[in-house]
């Protein structure tokens, strides 16, 4: 249903009056969800899933009866003699068979099950690791769209004071009040504004070319992203404690579920060295010519008294013999093959044991580094918020002194750089605590979009 309401979304979002440009709005929210749906990297997740369901139905299957029919007929060209000009059997033989089997004791497949069930688990923590992966590119992607979009904002308001500053100095050099090199020094400091512009809207299609293939949007389709960097920024004011519980750790479950999978093969080893116990039934309905025994009766072709034509007979003798057993394999020596596969095994769980508890320092170390980051730049948050304040009254001042002829236009192009840098630096230290977030989240292992 969320795909096919996503895919509805999609449609109504590009539709537009005819040579228009189409666009898609699209919230954090709702291009997780369009990503989680429409990524091939998930789609082939979910197949996977899907594959080793059918591999387990395969393994059950071997449970189930089996059943098998045969037809053969036969001519014989030359038949087999017992004794000199001496031969039986018809010239030709039809034979039927139809068999069933069914096992009634087999610990490797009952072990095979469950260790398809943990397969399956497998493929299912692998896509949740998918998931996980997705989610946390989808807002790198989403955030650094706002990020230079908000840094667009702040460059274009500085243009727009400079061109207000450009054209009160030209108006004062005009009148004698101002001096050429005021003029000229205001008209170089909006002119440099110009490449960081451009260079802003530039990064701007990259960032979004990029979440457009995390979300599998056509490139021709337009698409605007929802809110700013301060909408985002609240979750960073909620506190400083943060969970370190690696339950839900994607690798270290990944690891885990292959332990169990090793445990599993050592097991379905040790099964294949128990007996093996199956019924089984076969029925065979054979026709064969009747051959002439005439010549072996005394008179020859004639035969005696009693005998009788082969033209008084069926032209054929049919039988169905009919046969049920049950039948018992018992392994006894394999020239100890079982037992090196067994060492082989348990060599394998040991160096994965090593590596498991590797992988979970490096996980703890990976998700304090996460904590770190988060608190770092939630300081550097806080603290840009104050130096904006600073920066936007020390221009404010700047531009009071220069339009009343206190200041000069060295001060304030200095005071509109340092609020401009300040406004910059303040996003992008929400933007650092917004990917901070989000490379925490990943390391966990949660696979929402809360």
């Amino acid at each position: 249903m969320k795909k096919l309401l996503m895919t509805l979304c999609l449609c109504f979002g590009i539709l537009s009056v005819a040579e228009a440009q189409q666009t898609l709005t699209l919230t954090l929210d709702e291009a997780i969800e369009m990503a989680l749906s429409e990524n091939p990297t998930v789609q082939v997740a979910n197949l996977e899933i899907e594959r080793y369901d059918y591999v387990r139905k395969q393994t059950l299957s071997s449970l189930y009866p089996q059943i098998d029919a045969s037809a053969q007929y036969s001519l014989a060209i030359r038949r087999q003699e017992m004794a000199e000009n001496l031969s039986f059997g018809g010239k030709n033989t039809f034979n039927v068979a139809g068999t069933v089997s069914l096992p009634l004791f087999v610990p490797s497949v009952y072990r095979q099950a469950k260790m398809n069930r943990t397969q399956m688990e497998m493929a299912v923590e692998s896509a949740r690791a998918n998931r996980i992966d997705l989610i946390a590119a989808v807002r790198a992607a989403y955030y650094n769209v706002l990020l230079a979009e908000q840094s667009l904002t702040v460059l274009e308001e500085a243009a727009t004071t400079t061109d207000r500053v450009v054209k009160n100095t030209e108006d004062l050099y005009n009148n004698g009040l101002a001096a050429e090199y005021d003029y000229i020094t205001a008209k170089v400091q909006r002119a440099n504004l110009d490449p960081q512009i451009i260079q802003i809207k530039n990064g701007i299609d990259i960032t979004k070319l990029q979440l457009k293939m995390y979300l599998s949007i056509p490139e021709d389709v337009d698409i605007e992203v929802v809110g700013t960097l301060d909408d985002f920024k609240d979750m960073a004011l909620l506190g400083s404690d943060y969970d370190v519980d690696l339950a839900n750790n994607s690798t270290l479950r990944t690891l885990d579920l292959q332990l169990d999978l090793l445990e599993h093969q050592e097991k379905l080893i040790q099964t294949t060295r128990m007996p093996t116990i199956a019924a089984f039934g076969q029925i065979s309905y054979i026709g064969q010519e009747h051959s002439d025994l005439s010549k072996l009766m005394g008179g020859g072709m004639g035969g005696g008294a009693g005998a009788t034509t082969t033209t008084e007979q069926s032209k054929f003798w049919w039988q169905y013999p009919i046969n049920v057993g049950a039948q018992i394999n018992i392994p006894i020596f394999a020239g100890l093959k079982k037992t090196n596969q067994l060492r082989e095994v348990r060599n394998q769980r040991a160096q994965l044991e090593l590596q498991r508890s590797y992988a979970e320092q490096g996980v703890r170390l990976q998700v304090q580094q996460a904590v770190n980051n988060l608190l770092t730049a939630r300081s550097s948050m806080l603290a840009n918020a104050e130096t904006v304040l600073q920066a936007e009254k020390a221009y404010a001042i700047s531009l009071t002194r220069y339009e009343a002829g206190a200041g000069t236009i060295l001060e304030l192009n200095s005071a509109q750089l340092s609020m401009t840098q300040a406004q910059l630096s303040y996003s992008q230290s929400i933007y650092d605590y917004l990917a901070a977030h989000a490379e925490y989240e990943k390391a966990l292992g949660k696979d929402s979009i809360e």
